[in-house]
């Protein structure tokens, strides 16, 4: 039985391997489609999320060279959210329950789909890993233990995996103006009010589209997306270097001169965008079809829901937009929030880029130009304060120190150590 539940463990803790599953299961339900279409459909659909992910690991890579430059640059200390170092931290104390849930809330998203209104299907196997590590973590923190904790954070995983698509489907539906598929990443609450506000404090986006920019003749090359964000990567990597000392300087790159150094690294993130967005391509060539296959066999009306990068192909002047208003805007939250008692965030560079430019997409979609700028700021101040805010609810378990970066795992966090305080102790 453990072997069992190591193999469901690791299947959906790769979310290329869940995917292709989906994808492989989808075609055989669909009418037309035999074996062979269904494996290929199914090993193509898990090879664009290597590549989604290869590209995910690339942009990473440059933010984490990115991110020592500002602290040394500005003598910046505090807490930096990382979802990946407290699931580590969680997984070591806590990886059995978390196992459980994860496996749990699988089980229950597939119900609750058949049974509800709510015909989703979450196929971010990370984040499915860090919201049950998330709730195993909080749920214990409050006193619960044993089959009671599995089954309560199952449920809760379960429900989270349908609402907060169903949540986003509007914004999904606006991006992209078709209804196949929503967000499911859980950072729910920063896309839904970056839309809200871009809506209400942004322009015209039929007239305003930040992805309609004009560009003179001589600035033309600008129109190409890797150029243009290559180009203000390379801006964004300059600022800090001229505030760090020589000596600081001087090591960046190695035995590479460090404004070639910055350079590469300027250029490799660009390539780390172009490689997501292709990867997302790959996936969604394959994943809705199979899921009309899914919709009429296993669970009626069924839509995928996935990564934030699948927005990024619809807005890639947005995603750059929405990433620098929101990491702007954390760095104020950083300056503000340690002057009020509470802790000082550091601005995270995975999470400003990845849910910043998702923000700046939404908001572009509803409020053009404006609308990604006012997008990013909104998402920026969120995860900021959230992140802030969860810190006394996990530091029970001695992880005071570090935090999660993204909106959800963040009010949920909160929202449990409330019902805690209220009903348990």
């Amino acid at each position: 039985m453990s072997g069992i539940l190591s193999l469901l463990i690791d299947i959906l803790s790769v979310p290329a391997i869940l995917v292709g599953l989906v994808a492989f299961v989808g075609y055989l339900a669909t009418k037309g489609k035999n074996f062979s279409d269904a494996l290929a459909g199914g090993i193509k659909a898990s090879i664009g999320f290597f590549i989604l992910s290869g590209g995910a690991t690339i942009l990473s890579g440059s933010l984490n060279v990115l991110g020592p430059m500002i602290e040394t640059a500005f003598h910046v200390q505090g807490v930096i959210p990382n979802n990946e170092a407290i699931v580590a931290i969680a997984l070591g104390q806590l990886g059995q329950s978390t196992a459980i849930i994860m496996v749990l809330g699988f089980v229950f998203n597939l119900i609750l789909a058949r049974i509800t209104p709510f015909k989703y299907i979450f196929l971010t196997g990370h984040h499915a890993l860090y919201m049950a590590a998330l709730l195993s973590a909080s749920l214990t923190v409050i006193g619960l233990s044993g089959w009671v904790l599995w089954l309560v954070g199952g449920l809760v995983l379960g429900f989270l995996e349908v609402l907060m698509p169903a949540w986003t489907q509007h914004l999904a539906t606006q991006v992209s103006g078709k209804s196949e598929w929503t967000i499911g990443h859980f950072s729910s609450l920063s896309y839904v009010s970056a839309g809200f506000a871009a809506k209400k404090l942004g322009g015209d986006p039929k007239t305003t589209s930040a992805e309609d920019m004009k560009f003179s003749k001589s600035l033309g090359f600008l129109r190409e997306s890797m150029v243009s964000t290559g180009i203000i990567m390379f801006i964004v990597f300059l600022v800090p270097a001229f505030f760090m000392s020589a000596a600081a300087r001087s090591t960046l790159g190695g035995d590479t001169n460090w404004v070639v150094y910055l350079l590469t690294q300027a250029l490799t993130f660009s390539a780390g965008v172009a490689v997501v967005i292709y990867g997302v391509r790959t996936i969604l060539a394959d994943i809705v079809p199979a899921f009309s296959g899914i919709a009429e066999k296993i669970v009626p009306d069924a839509k995928p829901a996935l990564d934030i990068p699948v927005v990024f192909p619809y807005g890639a002047n947005s995603v750059i937009i929405g990433f620098l208003s929101s990491f702007v805007a954390g760095a104020i939250m950083m300056l503000i929030m340690g002057n009020v008692g509470l802790a000082a965030i550091v601005p995270g560079l995975v999470p400003h880029f990845f849910v910043g430019g998702g923000a700046g997409v939404i908001g572009n979609a509803f409020g053009g130009r404006r609308g990604a700028i006012v997008g990013g700021i909104v998402n920026g101040i969120i995860i900021s304060l959230g992140a802030a805010l969860l810190l006394p609810a996990l530091g029970g378990l001695g992880f005071a120190n570090t935090t999660f970066g993204d909106a959800d795992f963040q009010w949920v966090g909160i929202l449990v150590g409330l019902i805690g305080k209220l009903f348990v102790h």
